[in-house]
C-alpha cells in the first residue's frame, strides 16, 4: 500500500472552490478532493487561506490496538502535549468511541498532557479503513492582520486570492523571484513577504506607491516597490502577478491592459492574470499560452467575479514540452 507523508485538511465556500483548487494543482501537483489531500510534499498551513491542517504521519495500520503498540514502542515521551482526533471525509466513528481512542493515545505517551497551551498537538484520524497518527499542524491565522493595514480600497482583492495568486506563482517554491506588476497598496506583497517569498512589486501611481510601501513597513516586511511603468523595468522574475486596474481612479481600456501584459512578457516567462473581464484575446496576442484557469465570484455578488489565467510565453512553453 503506497503511502504518503502528510494529511492535509482544507476549507472553503462555494464561491472558493475553484481557486482552492487551482492553488492545490501548483502547491501539491494534485486537486484536494472533498477538502482531504494526501501528499508527500510538506507545505506550511498558514501560506495558504484554505489549508486548516497538515497530519505529519508518524505511524498507521488498519488496526487500532497494533497503532496502540506501535506508538509505545516508539517511547514518546514528551510535557505538555494534547492529541485530537481529527476528523476527515467518510468518518462515521461516533464521538464516545473517538474520545476512547484519544484515550488510548494519551496512555501511550510519556508525559503530562496540556489540554489549553500544549508543547505540541498530536493527532489520530481515520481513513478508508486506515488508522493514523502523527503531529498536528495548524493554520494560525496570524496573517488575519494584513486586515488592519493602514491603507487599503474596497475594490482590492481579499487576502484568500492573494495568497493563493503567490502560490500559484511561485509553485510553492520560496527561492523563486516574484514579480507583483500593478501592485497597488500591497495586498499580494503583504502575503507573499508574511510566507517568505521573494517578491518585488511596481506600481505606476506614486501616492498608491508610497501606500505600499508604508503597508510594508507597517509589518516590518522589507522589499523593493518599484515608482515606475512596467516598461522601465529591466530585472528579471521566475514569474509575475497581474492584477490589472479596473476603477475609477485606475482606469484601464484594452490599449493599457495590453501595454501592462505585454510589458511584464518582456521581464518573465510565467504570468498569473487577474482580471474582471474576459481578456483571452489580449493575452494571447501578447505571446502567451493558457495553460490554467479559474473564476472567483463575491460571497454577496455572485454577478462580480474575478478571472485568474496561469499563462506562459508561447516559446518557453515549447521548450518545455520538447524536453
Amino acid at each position: 500500500m503506497q503511502q504518503n507523508n502528510y494529511i492535509y485538511s482544507f476549507n472553503y465556500d462555494d464561491t472558493e472552490r475553484e481557486l482552492c483548487k487551482l492553488e492545490s494543482r501548483y502547491i501539491f501537483n494534485k486537486e484536494e478532493k472533498n477538502k482531504l489531500l494526501f501528499s508527500d510534499i510538506k507545505a506550511e498551513p498558514s501560506s495558504s487561506a484554505f489549508i486548516k491542517k497538515r497530519l505529519d504521519i508518524i505511524l498507521f495500520s488498519e488496526d487500532y490496538s497494533t497503532l496502540i503498540n506501535e506508538i509505545i514502542k516508539e517511547n514518546i515521551c514528551v510535557e505538555g502535549f494534547k492529541v485530537e482526533y481529527l476528523v476527515l471525509d467518510g468518518d462515521t466513528i461516533k464521538y464516545a468511541e473517538r474520545l476512547d481512542k484519544l484515550r488510548g493515545i494519551g496512555y501511550a505517551i510519556e508525559g503530562n498532557p496540556e489540554y489549553h497551551k500544549p508543547t505540541i498537538t498530536y493527532a489520530l484520524c481515520y481513513y478508508e479503513d486506515i488508522w493514523y497518527f502523527g503531529v498536528l499542524l495548524k493554520n494560525n491565522f496570524t496573517w488575519h492582520k494584513h486586515k488592519q493595514k493602514p491603507y487599503s480600497y474596497s475594490n482590492s482583492i481579499n487576502i484568500n486570492i492573494a495568497k493563493a495568486l503567490v502560490n500559484i506563482a511561485s509553485k510553492a517554491n520560496k527561492e523563486k523571484k516574484l514579480l507583483d506588476a500593478c501592485c497597488g497598496v500591497g495586498t499580494i506583497m503583504l502575503e507573499a513577504c508574511f510566507a517568505g517569498n521573494n517578491i518585488e512589486g511596481c506600481e505606476i501611481n506614486w501616492k498608491v506607491c508610497r501606500q505600499a510601501r508604508e503597508n510594508l513597513s507597517h509589518f516590518n516586511y522589507t522589499t523593493n516597490v518599484y515608482r515606475s511603468d512596467i516598461k522601465d523595468i529591466s530585472n528579471r522574475y521566475d514569474a509575475a502577478i497581474i492584477d490589472l486596474p479596473y476603477n475609477l481612479f485606475s482606469y484601464a481600456d484594452d490599449d493599457i491592459i495590453f501595454h501592462i501584459i505585454e510589458s511584464t512578457v518582456e521581464i518573465t516567462d510565467r504570468l498569473v492574470i487577474v482580471s474582471i473581464s474576459d481578456i483571452e484575446n489580449l493575452i494571447s496576442k501578447a505571446g502567451l499560452i493558457i495553460s490554467d484557469y479559474c473564476s472567483v465570484s463575491k460571497k454577496r455578488n455572485a454577478n462580480f467575479s474575478r478571472k485568474i489565467w496561469v499563462c506562459e510565453k508561447k516559446c518557453a512553453k515549447q521548450k518545455s514540452l520538447q524536453r
